[in-house]
């Protein structure tokens, strides 16, 4: 992995695990969702009209037709996780989430794309995903128990799935990373649209007491993505996947400090496991 691909996915992994801090607070649902889906396409309308007027990035229908599967594979992914984190502490459900699913995408991606990622790519990624549940403790699930942790594995399946499907289209059909992610944030939107429109109520409840944190996520979520994806489209997905695990050390000293979900000890040890699996990584 490159160092250039390494520093996209690390300045990712600080955004992805900020906005799920702010995910956690807000507690939302799927309404909570669709506004902040609809959120980011009003946010990134500018920088994408001026991106498509300067570059003129190519767009054919198959890129539409993934962005738009891709919009239904992160509307269950985020439904999935805000229930997860109404039912269990952020340092559970957000390691489990994100464990599971590079792990699943790595293997996918070797399986599936028939990818190659060598000797020291393999043992980086095993061992990062072997300090994710040292990092979690297995058989120590904390609030929410199996409810907490049933939440985590669900949401990292569909991260596992929407990893190799949106890394196959930017990767290999060449479609661009800024456009296709926000044709998904817009179908993600339009998906939620009837939901969001027949609860007004919890809609202006929500954008009362929790439009902060929309904002947030609207801002960051999409960024974060953005800048994995730009890393897929010159390096293996079964590379990148696995680098994203640094997000759960970041998360998880989130929860334990800001959150005050405690068992610091035990995720020192699983942090340094990933550090030495992301240095691994970086060499391969």
């Amino acid at each position: 992995m490159t160092l250039l691909a390494l520093a996209l996915v690390l300045t990712a992994a600080v955004l992805h695990a900020s906005w799920n801090l702010l995910a956690k607070r807000a507690r939302g649902g799927a309404v909570f969702i669709g506004l902040f889906a609809t959120l980011t396409v009003v946010a990134y309308a500018p920088v994408v009209a001026a991106y498509v007027v300067l570059v003129h990035p190519v767009l054919r229908w198959v890129h539409v037709l993934f962005a738009a599967i891709s919009a239904g594979l992160h509307v269950g992914y985020f439904v999935v996780l805000q229930r997860g984190y109404r039912s269990g502490d952020l340092s559970v459900v957000y390691p489990l989430a994100r464990g599971s699913g590079p792990a699943l995408a790595a293997l996918l991606a070797i399986v599936v794309l028939g990818e190659r990622p060598g000797t020291l790519g393999m043992v980086g990624a095993g061992l990062i995903v072997a300090s994710v549940f040292v990092l979690t403790g297995a058989g120590l699930p904390g609030r929410g128990g199996s409810s907490a942790v049933g939440y985590g594995l669900a949401t990292g399946l569909f991260i596992g799935i929407y990893t190799v499907w949106d890394g196959y289209a930017v990767g290999h059909l060449g479609a661009s990373p800024l456009l296709y992610s926000y044709l998904s944030e817009a179908g993600r939107a339009l998906l939620l649209a009837p939901l969001a429109l027949a609860r007004k109520e919890e809609l202006a409840r929500l954008w009362r007491h929790v439009r902060g944190a929309a904002w947030g996520i609207a801002l960051l979520s999409p960024l974060a993505y953005i800048l994995v994806l730009t890393a897929m489209t010159f390096t293996p997905i079964s590379l990148v996947a696995p680098a994203r695990e640094i997000s759960i050390l970041i998360g998880t000293v989130m929860g334990t400090k800001l959150l005050a979900e405690g068992q610091g000890g035990r995720r020192l040890v699983g942090a340094t496991g990933m550090v030495a699996g992301v240095a691994l990584l970086a060499l391969a």
